[in-house]
């Protein structure tokens, strides 16, 4: 089992990311540095309070990540790009067996 947390919007510019990038963390907690593009801290900042539960099953509606009834997650980067002249980039979240 493995999740994949996807770059699926950009709000500004960010530096780091493109749209379609990708982290892949096998088990669901070792990063795989073969199947990831890039990887910002910020964005793994806002990944640590869910990474486990989604892991483990929990669905993404259930800890309010959802779109509708989606079954992948949903975050955000900590850059607030208003103030910085960053970006903003929006994850999804994906687990794959």
């Amino acid at each position: 089992m493995k999740l994949i947390v996807k770059v699926v919007e950009i709000k500004g510019k960010c530096p780091v990311y493109k749209i379609g990038n990708k982290i892949t963390l096998k088990e669901g907690y070792i990063l795989d540095p073969e199947e990831t593009d890039v990887v910002c801290m910020h964005s793994l900042a806002s990944a640590l309070p869910y990474y486990v539960a989604l892991a483990k099953g929990v669905g993404a509606k259930e800890i309010g990540l959802s779109r509708g009834d989606s079954q992948e997650a949903y975050i955000q980067c900590l850059d607030p790009c208003e103030i910085t002249g960053g970006g903003t980039v929006r994850l999804e979240i994906s687990r794959v067996q």
